[in-house]
């Protein structure tokens, strides 16, 4: 509420300048008669209400400025979020050694489609991707689809906001000679 008092304080000072000039049209108009004041006077009115009017389209435009920075940085972070869940996502599937197939209906199994549809969309049976979604909730050491999805989430959202470590790769053995 505080940061937005200045906003409606130059609202107010607006609307009541454009009341100042409407009315004062209004009266010409209608004929409505008012009590004559000096041309000084009326002069330093209108030279205040336009100024207030300007003031009011200035502090407008300032706070489009803002609003459309604040929603920049905002679209900024989502997609850095989204490249994030990707990485994410991709470094878990190297972790479990899935297959390029049960990658496919890993991440289609993530992003909520049914088993039919991955199959439909695989060109294979239902059979075939049941069987590779077993394999994966294996390899992932999960029972099933909301267990996997709440290891991405779990990650994405920890408390203290740091991102989950890259594994160490993992040392070649030594190939022995005969």
């Amino acid at each position: 509420m505080r940061r937005a008092a200045p906003f409606i304080a130059i609202f107010v000072i607006q609307a009541f300048c454009a009341f100042f000039f409407v009315s004062d049209i209004l009266s010409s108009v209608l004929g409505i008669r008012s009590t004559p004041i000096s041309w000084e006077m009326r002069e330093a009115m209108e030279i205040g209400a336009s100024l207030g009017l300007i003031l009011g389209v200035v502090v407008g435009a300032l706070m489009l400025r803002r609003a459309l920075k604040e929603r920049h940085r905002a679209e900024e972070q989502l997609r850095r979020a989204s490249g994030a869940f990707a990485d994410l996502l991709d470094e878990h599937f190297r972790e479990w050694g899935l297959t390029p197939s049960e990658r496919d209906v890993a991440l289609f199994a993530i992003k909520g489609m049914s088993t039919a549809e991955i199959a439909q969309l695989r060109s294979t049976s239902e059979g075939t991707v049941k069987a590779q979604t077993n394999a994966i909730y294996r390899k992932a050491g999960v029972t099933g689809r909301p267990q996997l999805l709440s290891l991405f989430i779990e990650d994405l959202m920890r408390d203290d906001g740091s991102i989950r470590p890259m594994p160490e790769p993992a040392p070649k053995a030594a190939v022995s000679a005969k």
